[in-house]
């Protein structure tokens, strides 16, 4: 009999997936015969879809998108060092650590409210216009910072969300071991934690890398500013396509990876749920 039920619900998977595919495709069909047969696809085909504008600007914007990726990597690295520090500041018990927890609530609170647009603007224009000999006029740099400040912010509670998740028998364990609220925090609490939230930080990390390319307001030269560029001297939007490809290149991948890592901590805690 569980054959029979196994063979079954087989046939029924295989039937679902089939009828998934097909109408995937028939709404992908649907769709593509609907847009080229518009009144003005002829217009919008050479404006965004030209492969003469695309070969042409390709190259350029490639190599100005290796600026977004290095954009990306610095601003990564600060982030999550930055990100737990807050979290670890936000997580301390007792009075006495009182003014540091409002303190990083208020940061937290503040850069998560101000939309990154803003914020690189405000620091990209106003810090060098200070005149401060110590005060860098990249705006590669104010860019960078503005990054960091903002999505600080965004990871340190997701950071939080980790430690948070931990049990508090495990702090009481660590503790009753004979160490320290500051060595639990970093040899026991911290490890599950930060397991715990890889892809809620990956995610988080796909939206920098789009986010990157807000930094060419400030004047710096990376893919998009290097398609705005190409556009405005061809008055053609297909350079804005290829910019776009090259983002997407990255972020399908990453986010393909946030999948697998999500579905095998589901695996991993079903299987732990069996044994237990």
């Amino acid at each position: 009999m569980s054959g029979l039920r196994g063979g079954r619900y087989g046939g029924e998977g295989r039937r679902s997936v089939l009828i998934a595919l097909v109408s995937t495709v028939v709404f992908a069909i649907v769709l593509v015969v609907g847009v080229t047969h518009a009144p003005g696809w002829r217009e919008v085909k050479t404006s965004f879809f030209n492969g003469r504008e695309f070969r042409s600007s390709l190259p350029e914007v490639s190599h100005a998108f290796l600026l977004n990726v290095r954009i990306f990597l610095i601003s990564e690295a600060f982030i999550l060092v930055f990100a737990l520090l807050v979290a670890v500041v936000r997580s301390l018990p007792g009075p006495v650590f009182f003014p540091l927890r409002v303190m990083a609530i208020a940061y937290a609170d503040l850069f998560r409210g101000v939309p990154t647009i803003l914020v690189i603007s405000l620091l990209g224009f106003g810090a060098p216009a200070l005149q401060l000999s110590w005060i860098p006029l990249s705006t590669t740099f104010w860019g960078i910072v503005a990054l960091v400040l903002v999505y600080t912010a965004y990871v340190s509670e997701v950071y939080r969300a980790g430690i948070e998740s931990v049990h508090p028998s495990q702090e009481a364990a660590a503790r009753s071991l004979g160490l320290s609220h500051g060595q639990a925090m970093r040899f026991v609490i911290l490890p599950q934690a930060v397991r715990r939230v890889i892809p809620p930080l990956l995610n988080d990390f796909i939206g920098l890398q789009k986010d990157t390319a807000l930094v060419g307001i400030l004047g710096s030269i990376e893919a998009f500013k290097q398609a705005d560029i190409d556009k405005a001297a061809t008055f053609n939007f297909t350079p804005y396509v290829a910019a776009a490809l090259l983002f997407v290149a990255i972020t399908i991948p990453l986010t393909r990876f946030t999948d697998w890592l999500i579905a095998r901590d589901r695996r991993r805690r079903q299987s732990s749920g069996v044994r237990g």
